[in-house]
Order: C-alpha cells, then structure tokens, then sequence
C-alpha cells in the first residue's frame, strides 16, 4: 500500500488517546462509538481532560507563589506539557470524528 492509499484509510481510524511503548499513535477501526475499546477510549479522554484541568490549577498555583523554587515550576511545567500534549491528542481524535460524520 503506497503513502497516498494509506491517508484515506487512517481518515477512517478512531486516534486513540494513548501511545505505544515506542511514542507511535494508535488507531481504532470501528463502525460506531459502542464497541469495549471505544468506550475505553472515552473514559480515557475523559480522564485526560480532567487531569489537564487540575494540572492546570495546580500549575497557577506554582505560578503565582513567588516562593516556588525552580524544582516546583519545573515539576508543573512537566506535567503541563503533558497535559497538553494528550489534550492535543484528544482534540485532533475528535476533530477527525466531527469532520468524519458531518458534525
């Protein structure tokens, strides 16, 4: 299968909010949204975007102590990017789905 025959086909793949071991992304092929692994997958996002919500609010709060040492900002800004990082995941995996079924 060339590069140009495989675009189409991953239009057609759920991204999943996880990772393999080696940082590649994954992808579901389903028909609908009711399948064990895509609930997974919904909980997982649910569960990411709540977690970038309170690595947020935490990460305010190192922001906004003037005592926080470097340690401290260091440590937030880690998990902010990770936060961003699986938000990105979950906005991109629900663009192609709304693109996808015309939503």
């Amino acid at each position: 299968m060339s590069a140009a025959e495989e675009i189409p086909m991953l239009e057609q793949l759920r991204l999943l909010p996880w990772t393999t071991p080696e940082g590649k992304p994954c992808y579901l092929s389903t028909d609908g949204g009711g399948s064990k692994l895509s609930l997974l997958a919904d909980d997982v996002e649910a569960a990411q975007l709540d977690s970038g919500e309170q690595v947020l609010t935490g990460s305010r709060a190192v922001l906004a102590d003037p005592k926080a040492g470097e340690r401290a900002v260091r440590f937030a800004l880690t998990r902010a990017a990770e936060s961003l990082q699986d938000v990105l995941r979950v906005a991109a995996s629900r663009g192609r789905r709304v693109h996808r079924y015309g939503g």
